[in-house]
């Protein structure tokens, strides 16, 4: 067909495109002897086999070369014609005009047919997006968003709040209203959503991912610090992580006494290793330290540390590390005679709930030993500050770990009360006040469970996402109160500042979250969905655990501060010398290993420690024999 146009316009060409000097009989003739010369040729060369759509250049060329055959046999056949005195069958410049016309009608189909496929193909590759903000960094986002990732996204459509902009368009594009959303995403065709700004209500934000969840949309956003750099890149484009969906705003804490407290101090941290400590020397090294010590038991976390922090901050020789225990009297007290710290963060520590059921006695002596340890030596060192990260756990515990908290607690707030002749001079680890006076300021933060730290469930459940599931949840009713590791903190430093002694601060953490609820947006924001894709599977609640936490004993006072977001607890303390006497006992039973004397020691010190789902639930409703516990 494409042959017989391009006859067809080299007749019309040669004639001034003037059908009315055109031979309809010769042009009929021509027609036939172009039809069949190029069908001959087509079918010699195969060149109908191809699919035209994937057609390469080899192809095209084949094609050309079949024309040209064409053109060659009519070219013999008007020599013959020529040479047997015949008139002219078809002319030789209608000749070459065809063969030109033809190669390029040709070829250029073929072409066009793959340029209007692959326009097609990469239409229907589209994936279409929903860009959260049509404010300056939306209308970025949308220009570069396809140069910038190897994904073909195609923004479809904006949403904003700002009730102004809603039904206008920008750059073709239209702009809903957040309420408006759920009814665009079917009709759409919406993949993925994507956040253009960092500062959102945290309940809208949630709002807005339940409702892309529920129609299995993924959710992206660009981070804050990606807008700093002047450029964008594919590499900012991230998943929103379940550590951003809290369920309540972010607690602000960017008080600048915090800063002018802790410059040019000299800060010791334990436990440096760890999320919480390691994220509190990250804080404290931008803040111009007098020195930093990192303290931990955990060389290669430690040397990790030094290595991030010496990287970012260029400390030189203000950063020191401390291989060490703080369980060992004599190494701690080498540290604090050496580095002469004036502020202690203590935030080495037990909390593996279930190991530490099974331990008692390592419970007590790293999480109360640990604690006396450095508590005493703040107190001979004359440390300004001692500031112990304790847990929720530590109300009305329910297992071992959160009573050795509780008690390591009780013994900071009985050094506070400043009792002398505390206990008998010939232990090691104790040293006496009263050759000094008294100025250390023992402080106590108290939180819940930190997202993404050690210990927690949301790297545990993110790998069991990552490897297919099952989910493991214990109790589908179990509940936690949750903040971020920046959070928790941000609250200690916090403390250490507005911390006056004695005191026990804590956030208003707002409503706690069902882990059931977390564990199912976890694997929704992974793109699968709950209990099809990846199951959830119930183990029943781990000796010493219970469904709820608490951030207060009933006998605690709650006093507001400064900032409406931080609570001190003003705790009613008992006997503090006796206190005393009893929380050693219970370490020199630890160090002796007898775990069933420690759990009842334990109990002694604290009555409102009810074992759950414990071995130890038996000694709840024990008789204590106080004399026969002090004999052992």
């Amino acid at each position: 067909m494409l042959c017989i146009v391009a006859f067809a316009y080299a007749n019309y060409q040669l004639t001034n495109l003037k059908i009315i000097f055109i031979d309809n009989k010769a042009l009929a003739e021509g027609f036939i002897t172009v039809v069949i010369s190029s069908s001959l040729f087509f079918f010699i060369f195969k060149t109908y086999e191809g699919i035209i759509r994937f057609s390469e250049i080899h192809e095209v060329i084949r094609a050309i070369f079949a024309v040209f055959c064409s053109f060659f046999l009519m070219l013999v056949l008007n020599m013959v014609f020529v040479f047997c005195n015949v008139q002219v069958y078809i002319p030789g410049s209608v000749l070459i005009v065809y063969l030109f016309c033809a190669a390029f009608i040709i070829s250029g189909y073929r072409v066009l047919v793959k340029m209007l496929y692959r326009a097609d193909a990469a239409e229907a590759e589209m994936v279409p997006v929903i860009i959260y903000g049509a404010d300056t960094k939306g209308l970025s986002l949308q220009k570069t968003i396809g140069k910038i990732s190897d994904i073909p996204y195609k923004v479809v459509a904006f949403i904003d709040d700002d009730e102004t902009l809603v039904g206008k368009t920008v750059n073709n594009i239209r702009i809903y209203s957040y309420s408006q959303l759920e009814s665009i995403l079917k009709p759409l065709r919406i993949k993925v959503l994507f956040f253009s700004t960092a500062n959102m209500d945290v309940a809208i934000k949630n709002q807005v991912v339940d409702k892309c969840l529920a129609h299995h949309i993924k959710v992206m956003k660009i981070p804050l610090d990606g807008w700093m750099q002047s450029h964008l890149n594919s590499s900012i484009l991230k998943e929103v992580k379940i550590e951003e969906l809290l369920g309540r705003p972010p607690i602000q804490l960017c008080n600048p006494a915090v800063v002018n407290f802790l410059s040019n101090k000299k800060i010791l941290i334990t436990g440096a290793a760890g999320s919480i400590g390691s994220e509190l020397a990250r804080q404290i090294a931008a803040m111009n330290p007098g020195s930093l010590i990192i303290c931990d038991q955990l060389e290669t976390g430690l040397y990790n540390l030094e290595y991030e922090l010496q990287k970012k901050h260029n400390l030189g020789e203000k950063l020191k590390f401390y291989l060490g225990d703080v369980t060992d009297a004599f190494a701690m007290e080498q540290l604090f005679s050496t580095c002469r710290p004036e502020i202690v963060f203590h935030a080495a520590a037990y909390k593996h709930v279930p190991v530490m059921e099974n331990h008692p006695s390592e419970a007590i002596r790293n999480n109360v030993l640990g604690t006396k340890v450095l508590a005493d030596l703040s107190e001979k060192y004359h440390v300004d500050r001692f500031l112990f990260i304790s847990t929720d756990k530590a109300i009305n515990p329910t297992n071992i770990m959160g009573a050795s908290k509780r008690i390591a607690e009780i013994y900071c707030h009985s050094l506070q009360a400043n009792v002398s002749d505390k206990i008998s001079p010939d232990d090691p680890i104790v040293y006496r006040m009263s050759s000094y006076e008294q100025k250390t300021k023992f402080i106590i933060t108290r939180f819940g469970n930190v997202l993404a730290s050690n210990g927690s469930v949301i790297p545990r459940f993110r790998e069991q996402i990552e490897n297919g599931g099952p989910v493991t949840v214990t109790h589908p009713e179990i509940i936690r109160y949750f903040m971020t590791i920046h959070e928790a903190c941000s609250l200690v430093l916090e403390a250490v500042t507005m911390g006056k002694g004695g005191e026990v601060l804590l956030f208003d953490m707002g409503e706690p979250i069902k882990i059931l609820d977390l564990a199912k947006k976890m694997i929704m924001l992974a793109g699968y969905e709950p209990g099809k894709d990846i199951p959830i599977t119930f183990t029943g609640l781990r000796p010493g655990e219970k469904l709820y936490e608490e951030l207060l004993n009933k006998e605690e006072e709650v006093i507001p501060t400064h900032h409406k977001k931080i609570l001190i607890a003003k705790t009613q303390q008992g006997d503090n010398k006796q206190m005393i006497v009893d929380i050693t006992r219970l370490i020199h039973l630890a160090n002796t290993c007898r775990d069933e004397e420690v759990v009842k020691q334990m109990k002694l010190i604290l009555p409102q420690y009810i074992s759950n789902n414990s071995v130890y639930e038996l000694f709840d409703t024990f008789s204590v024999d106080k004399a026969a516990l002090a004999q052992m």
